[in-house]
């Protein structure tokens, strides 16, 4: 059984500005609403541990009315709470597979 995650960047209704992350479990197909990054790390977590902290793959997708600068706001912001995680847990979190 492969963990695989999908998490979809969302506009909220009626917003130009405000947006969240839809993240499914392919596994049961549960789906949580994630309001920011913060939340979202904390949620995939949380399902990740369901299956010993094992998540094979997660899928990026984004709704077409997501505009390009909130896309590169979300990776910048995405970038540097990586690196705080990866600081505070002294590893990278994204582990290169051996060829």
């Amino acid at each position: 059984m492969s963990v695989i995650f999908e998490s979809t960047i969302k506009m909220v209704e009626g917003s130009k500005t405000n947006w969240y992350i839809e993240l499914k479990d392919t596994v049961d197909d549960s789906i949580e609403i994630c309001k920011d990054l913060q939340e979202y790390s904390k949620k995939i977590e949380e399902l990740g541990n369901k299956y010993g902290g094992i998540i094979d793959e997660v899928k990026w997708n984004k709704n077409e009315d997501i505009h390009p600068m909130i896309i590169n706001n979300i990776r910048l912001e995405m970038a540097q709470l990586q690196k705080e995680i990866e600081e505070e847990r002294g590893e990278p979190i994204i582990k290169e597979e051996n060829s």
